[in-house]
């Protein structure tokens, strides 16, 4: 009995980080009812350009426009990250995305609601995710020791599933039945209580010798990774999953072809139930060193499940399918997570993660547009099938040109054990500073 309760306990998240950061928890918690609060925008707003449009191109169109802005802003929140307080970038854009949501909520209690300003609000939320996930991203690897990173990454995912599963079940659910604006409201709310738990982080003030924001600084920031094989394979494969494979866009038009209306919200979540499985039985994942193989593993098998949501013709096993895929995809980003925080130095933590905030956000823009437009040409569950086909395809040609993601091991890797004697040193010195005190 006490051994079979040994490897279940074994598979169980690993809690190191929420026990030892108090900055950890705020954020964990802030993050939950963040990602609850932007589901429900997530859900309504695609509905209410289909509403209006009836158009699976329109809908893929907010790809498009979100494109530009996420560009621009991820590499400039990169550098901001590095430069200013990382915490007061967050409450700042955590407001902004407050006032958004508030333009939605107004558009949507107008007798016709417009559609332009549907774009705009897509752009400016593109543009404020950006500057924000940078800061975010690199305020995690300085408040999470080293060896903890992996079971941090799986936590911060668990708490993304929660939330993006609920949201997307409840939304679709509000919308159906009371429409647009209440999923809007709830947005604002969230939002608001969000900055009010962000105001509690402690502050996370840059390196005394930090640059101001540049161009220089953010081409600093792209030839590290240029020089790093790892890095760019991490990069690679997740841009070419998200970009073959991410077919949500076009999942209005997916359930009125399987005459299952009643599941759009379930296939919103779907992949979020696959996710929230595998955080549950993550603690295995502690152990793991070659987190390459992660990376790898994870998007093939996020690809293979995307291809059979779209080859299947009964829904709960489409359905079934993407909660597939979404434990595949979580699995990638655990390796990759774990990667960029256990090998990038602190002083360029933000540029880098500017990069990455380009890497996996990018993709699911482009995949979006890609999505909508062969649907227009193919088919819906042809344009689904096969991304999912190409998905698989360019990770393994990925794998070929860049090995040493394949071989990257974290109790072995010079970058990573560089950054953990950086960690460690850092953190001697601010218990240094504060016994002194």
């Amino acid at each position: 009995m006490s051994s079979a309760f040994s490897k279940f306990s074994a598979l169980l998240p690993d809690l190191a980080p929420w026990r030892a950061s108090r900055d950890f928890r705020l954020l964990w918690s802030q993050g939950l009812v963040t990602y609850f609060a932007s589901a429900m925008a997530m859900i309504a707003l695609p509905l209410q350009i289909k509403d209006l449009t009836d158009s699976p191109l329109a809908v893929g169109a907010m790809g498009a426009v979100e494109l530009v802005p996420l560009v621009v802003f991820g590499l400039y929140g990169g550098a901001l990250a590095d430069a200013v307080d990382r915490r007061k970038v967050i409450v700042a854009t955590e407001a902004g995305l407050g006032l958004l949501a508030l333009l939605l909520l107004l558009n949507a209690l107008l007798p016709e609601p417009m559609l332009w300003p549907l774009y705009v609000v897509a752009a400016g939320v593109s543009a404020l995710a950006g500057l924000q996930r940078p800061a975010l991203d690199s305020l995690l690897a300085r408040i999470v020791p080293h060896e903890h990173q992996t079971a941090a990454a799986a936590l911060n995912s668990l708490r993304w599933q929660i939330g993006s599963i609920a949201g997307p079940s409840i939304a679709g659910l509000v919308v159906a039945y009371s429409g647009h604006a209440p999923a809007y409201a709830v947005t604002i709310v969230g939002f608001a209580a969000s900055v009010l738990m962000c105001r509690r982080l402690s502050p996370a003030p840059p390196a005394h010798d930090a640059e101001k924001p540049s161009l220089r600084g953010i081409a600093e920031g792209a030839r590290y990774a240029w020089s790093r094989p790892v890095l760019l394979g991490t990069y690679a494969i997740d841009l070419a999953a998200m970009f073959f494979a991410f077919p949500n866009a076009i999942f209005p038009f997916l359930a009125d072809e399987l005459d299952a209306e009643w599941s759009l919200g379930l296939m919103y979540a779907a992949g979020s139930v696959g996710s929230l499985v595998l955080g549950l039985t993550s603690g295995w994942t502690s152990r793991v060193r070659r987190h390459g193989l992660l990376v790898v593993g994870g998007a093939a098998g996020w690809g293979l499940a995307i291809a059979a949501a779209g080859w299947f013709g009964n829904v709960w096993l489409v359905l079934l399918c993407l909660a597939f895929a979404g434990a595949g995809d979580m699995l990638s980003g655990l390796g990759r997570a774990t990667i960029w925080n256990q090998t990038i130095p602190e002083e360029l933590r933000g540029r880098l993660a500017g990069i990455e905030v380009l890497s996996y956000s990018v993709g699911p823009q482009l995949g979006q547009v890609r999505a909508g437009v062969m649907a227009g040409w193919t088919g819906t569950r042809a344009a689904i099938w096969s991304g999912g086909v190409a998905c698989v395809a360019s990770v393994g040609l990925l794998c070929l040109a860049l090995p040493k993601l394949l071989t990257y091991d974290s109790e072995t890797d010079e970058d990573s054990l560089r950054r953990k004697a950086q960690q460690e040193a850092a953190r001697a010195e601010d218990r240094e500073a504060a016994g002194t005190a």
